[in-house]
């Protein structure tokens, strides 16, 4: 699936690129915040030691800045977008919409849901973006 990124996106993504030496393969823009899809097993270099990189981004940015590691299938992919909760099992249903139901240990129920359900409208939209899943249910 292609992705199509707004022209500050992909300014982002190329400051991101340049201050920490890992490849983004996407950027989602908020009003507080900037999400980037970090290449698969790039996490570490993108977070640097102690955080450093990451917290360079975002005085550039002048936003926080969030990672999310990417994956080779849809259900280690849905898993990492809502990391770091303990996330058991995902099972995706291809009926009249594609949907990803996973089931998530009960003590980080919160934490896949995020502040104001930040996570996981992030992980929706990551998870229809780069493999047409429709919805993510917690069960």
């Amino acid at each position: 699936m292609k992705v199509t990124l707004s022209d500050t996106a992909r300014r982002y993504i190329a400051l991101f690129e340049d201050e920490t030496d890992a490849t983004a393969h996407d950027c989602l823009v908020f009003d507080d915040r900037v999400v980037f899809l970090v290449s698969a097993g790039e996490m570490a270099t993108a977070i640097g030691p102690g955080g450093r990189t990451v917290q360079s981004v975002e005085q550039r940015i002048g936003r926080s800045v969030e990672l999310v590691e990417d994956a080779d299938t849809p259900e280690a992919f849905v898993a990492s977008t809502l990391a770091p909760a303990a996330v058991r099992h995902v099972t995706i249903s291809r009926q009249n919409d594609t949907v990803a139901y996973v089931e998530v240990a009960d003590e980080d129920r919160g934490v896949a849901i995020g502040a104001g359900g930040k996570t996981i409208d992030t992980a929706r939209e990551l998870a229809r973006r780069h493999y047409d899943i429709d919805d993510i249910q917690l069960t």
